[in-house]
């Protein structure tokens, strides 16, 4: 299942899975009550399966992590962010489709 492939990210974890991740992570900062978050979510998923491997796809609730949400400046979410040796190399703010976001992916593997 995809789904098991995402990480979910707290600022406990997310030096260790982010930061000094050998591969990009796609992070993608989200909170239930958002409907174009639940409509990245399937997408995220497929991302997931599909470059499993070759990037880590992961979630912050900014909800529960709002000290990661302020790090980072969400304002808006869905955010989705391309780490890359820790720092951001891509952001998006909104709904994309999945082509976009493989685009900014294949841009940075």
């Amino acid at each position: 299942m995809a789904g098991d492939k995402i990480v979910n990210l707290t600022k406990e974890t997310f030096e260790q899975e982010v930061v000094n991740s050998s591969k990009p992570v796609l992070v993608d900062f989200w909170a239930s009550w958002c409907g174009p978050c639940r409509m990245v979510a399937p997408i995220m998923d497929e991302l997931a399966e599909e470059y499993d491997g070759k990037i880590v796809v992961a979630k912050v609730n900014v909800d529960d992590q709002r000290e990661l949400a302020e790090k980072f400046r969400v304002m808006s979410i869905p955010t989705i962010m391309l780490f890359k040796n820790g720092q951001v190399v891509e952001k998006v703010i909104g709904a994309r489709s999945k082509e976009e976001y493989s685009k900014l992916i294949d841009k940075h593997i």
